[in-house]
């Protein structure tokens, strides 16, 4: 493999040296009676000999099999590619100032030519250079903290998210964006809604499906209108911005404590589960779409909690589940299990001792339900009476994953086994509804 054709061997190799191109110039491909003209690009290490790949003037990428009629000329001499950081735009004065904080994830991630896959790159003013767009909008402060998908991130990494949020919120920022992986944003953002109480501004999180260097990128839109949100929205709340639908619409904004990655790939994979979401921001405009939410008020003094304790375990409930999964947690001295269970909140019949034993030996046992929609309500069934007899407690609508978050904060801020039961039934930042609603996903309207 040559260091001056990254990704490039065998047949292909040889056609773009006879050709005399180089990665960055645009080339001429004439295959099978069709012409495909674009430029040049890096493949993976990992792909095959028979392979090129060119950028088409729409943005796209394709890949184009070598044979033994294929002709390949060179047509223009091009750049090749580079990631050099661009210069910031000239930052107003007289616009509000928003941090953003990346931790990583697709929205600061590009394509790594190297495997082929998309790799954390983009550093948080990375992020602000190639939107400059946001020049308009604030004074952007941009601090790179992390720079890892989010899989890799930890209630560790929860904590000092918290503190560097804080610590901006305090020198005086109209809000704080924190850019973050999709996979496990709905965890973090639960967690910054327990750890940032009494927010005097918005705690907007933000990510993206697809990185910034696709056409089809959400990326931008998504980073702009979080920090408008940050820099004028009337709430002062933790809540995601992502897209409302599949177009680009509307950016809606959903509370950390309610809201769940649905789809793997869809822009508007994100949906507030359970409730309606807190506003949405359409032609530039606000709506808030709840009548109880926490206003904007920069006189009010954050109140930054930011202990878990990951001695806390979630157990989802499947048929033929082996108790002894739960004793190993009781063995291994664990503060807490969160049940996910079916229906309204039930587990086997083989699993009760182990859940008995697990509340004998001071673990709190809470239930939640595995249903996506609706809430737990253990006094249906006798299974479920049966399990609220012997201790555990039933959690309303909360999500299993904001359950498990919930908990770990819990045991942050308390040991006594009883307060933490009085704090996981306590509503603390909206995890818990009065009432369940059942939109569903979202569908794009003709």
């Amino acid at each position: 493999m040559s260091e001056e054709f990254p990704g490039y061997k065998g047949e292909a190799l040889k056609l773009l040296k006879k050709a005399k191109a180089e990665i960055g110039d645009i080339v001429r491909v004439i295959k099978n009676g069709e012409t495909f003209e674009g430029i040049l690009i890096p493949r993976s290490e990992y792909g095959d000999e028979k392979h090129i790949v060119i950028k088409l003037r729409s943005g796209y990428n394709i890949g184009i099999c070598i044979t033994l009629t294929t002709q390949i000329e060179k047509v223009g001499v091009g750049v090749k590619p580079t990631f050099a950081a661009s210069l910031l735009p000239e930052q107003r004065p007289d616009l509000p100032k928003v941090t953003i904080i990346s931790t990583g994830g697709t929205i600061a991630s590009r394509v790594d030519y190297r495997t082929g896959g998309v790799r954390p790159a983009l550093s948080a003013s990375d992020l602000y250079s190639v939107v400059p767009e946001l020049s308009e909008i604030a004074r952007i402060d941009a601090e790179i903290l992390f720079s890892l998908f989010s899989e890799n991130i930890t209630a560790k990494h929860w904590a000092e998210i918290a503190k560097t949020t804080a610590r901006h919120i305090e020198d005086g920022v109209a809000g704080v964006v924190i850019a973050h992986g999709t996979d496990t944003l709905g965890y973090t953002a639960a967690a910054l809604s327990f750890a940032l109480q009494n927010l005097p501004v918005p705690v907007i999180m933000v990510a993206s499906q697809r990185s910034a260097d696709r056409p089809s990128s959400d990326a931008a839109t998504n980073l702009i209108g979080a920090v408008k949100a940050a820099a004028k929205a009337p709430f002062a709340e933790v809540v995601v911005a992502m897209h409302e639908t599949v177009s680009d619409k509307a950016i809606v904004f959903h509370r950390g404590t309610k809201v769940r990655k649905c789809h793997t790939s869809r822009r508007d994979t994100f949906q507030s589960i359970n409730a309606s979401p807190l506003a949405k921001m359409e032609n530039e405009k606000f709506f808030i779409l709840v009548k109880d939410f926490n206003k904007r008020d920069s006189s009010r003094n954050l109140v930054l909690k930011p202990i878990f304790d990951e001695k806390v375990a979630l157990v989802k409930f499947s048929p033929s589940l082996d108790p002894q999964l739960i004793d190993w947690y009781v063995s291994k001295d664990f503060k807490g299990v969160v049940l996910e269970g079916t229906g309204l909140g039930h587990v086997g019949g083989y699993c009760f001792s182990a859940v008995k034993n697990a509340i004998y030996n001071g673990v709190l046992v809470a239930m939640t339900s595995q249903c996506i929609w609706g809430r737990v309500n253990m006094n249906v069934y006798n299974q479920g009476r049966d399990l609220l007899a012997s201790g555990v407690i039933p959690l309303e609508d909360m999500l299993p994953e904001t359950a498990l978050v919930k908990l770990m904060w819990v045991f942050g801020q308390t040991s006594d086994v009883d307060e933490a039961k009085r704090l996981m039934l306590t509503n603390i930042a909206h995890e818990i509804s009065p009432r369940s609603l059942h939109e569903g996903i979202r569908e794009e309207k003709p």
